[in-house]
């Protein structure tokens, strides 16, 4: 019987040593802006989704606005009061942008250097990296599940934009609305780049002509093309919007700000 061994991660063709290279550039400012922004958001958003409301008993929902962070909103009675309704949600959009390959590529390089840059050395004790296929990483391939799942929220946060603009049955143009209808476009772009989902449309074709169903496809993944050029924009405008989104509805549950609106 032939035993299949885990794949190490072959050598790459960077000097040896963390760091080494013979890039004449300032080839680190992007990972590390990168890294500072992802660390910045995801923490944020952690706090606020999972710890603010039980914590300090901020009220998540205020005047009609729902923060995305807990649409839908799960809110049984038997959930204990140290418990977030948003835990029951957010392991969606997080496990989501966490696999997301655009993501992967920004904190493997912010956090484990692997590498730090292009043509830049890691650590050597990289050399027994297994790459995907043991834990945590192998996670990494749920990516895909993840996307379906992630269709769920971002048709209810649909639904809380639109519902917005009539809290208690009257029409209501406000700030709050056209923040909320931002974000969901921006949402839907980032899901609608996916790779995975490019994948799904028609990348496993071997003939985009043969058929009329094979023709349509085409079309189809063109179009998921189109947006996926600029997958990695998508990624962070709808992680800033998102987290924006959500400082709002706070800052007027708190009281600090007031939601400039034209009611009708």
């Amino acid at each position: 019987m032939t035993t299949i061994r885990t794949p190490w991660k072959p050598p790459g063709t960077a000097r040896t040593g963390l760091f080494a290279t013979n890039r004449r550039d300032r080839w680190w400012i992007a990972p590390g802006v990168q890294g500072i922004l992802f660390t910045t958001l995801a923490g944020y958003l952690f706090f606020s989704g999972i710890v603010w409301t039980p914590l300090f008993g901020t009220a998540y929902e205020v005047d009609g606005y729902l923060s995305p962070l807990f649409s839908p909103l799960i809110a049984p009675g038997w959930l204990p009061a140290f418990i977030s309704p948003g835990l029951l949600i957010l392991w969606i959009p997080l496990g989501f942008r966490a696999t997301c390959y655009y993501y992967r590529k920004a904190y493997y390089r912010f956090y484990f250097a692997d590498p730090p840059g292009c043509a830049v050395g890691e650590p050597t004790i990289h050399k027994r990296y297994a790459m995907e296929s043991r834990l945590p990483f192998i996670l990494q391939n749920f990516h895909r599940f993840f996307l379906y799942l992630a269709f769920v929220p971002l048709f209810f946060l649909w639904v809380d934009a639109v519902g917005s603009l009539f809290p208690e049955g009257r029409v209501r143009l406000g700030l709050g609305s056209v923040i909320f209808f931002v974000n969901v476009v921006l949402l839907m772009g980032f899901s609608m780049s996916c790779n995975s989902l490019r994948h799904l449309a028609g990348g496993r074709l071997d003939c985009f002509s043969c058929t009329r169903r094979e023709r349509a496809q085409h079309s189809v993944w063109q179009r998921l093309t189109a947006l996926n050029r600029h997958h990695m924009a998508w990624a962070w405008v709808s992680f800033i919007s998102v987290s924006l989104a959500d400082v709002y509805v706070r800052l007027l549950a708190l009281g600090v700000i007031t939601d400039p609106a034209i009611r009708f």
